[in-house]
């Protein structure tokens, strides 16, 4: 299966069939071509319970990590993670601005 990029954009992340965000960007490393990571706005539920953050709408980015075979899956609800979401801030890493 491939998918362009644009497919990708405000689709729905789910941790064990949770709701915890939406795509907003995908990040390229230019050096080689590979995708590294894709940001995701968290839920609110999620931000807190991941982060501890108090309100929605915080980005992290997602570590392609997270994306290998038999962890990840794409179906027409978007992205789904086979990670606990105790586990999921091992992928997460803040937004850093270029």
């Amino acid at each position: 299966m491939r998918l362009k990029g644009k497919e990708f954009l405000d689709k729905d992340v789910y941790a064990e069939d949770e709701k915890i965000g939406k795509v907003k960007e995908i990040e390229i490393n230019l050096e080689n071509w590979k995708v590294t990571d894709l940001e995701v706005e968290l839920t609110r539920d999620a931000a807190e319970s991941v982060l501890g953050a108090k309100k929605g709408g915080v980005r992290n980015m997602l570590a392609t990590s997270a994306l290998e075979s038999g962890v990840a899956s794409w179906n027409d609800r978007g992205l789904n993670l086979r990670i606990p979401k105790t586990e999921l801030h091992a992928y997460l890493k803040p937004v850093v601005e270029t």
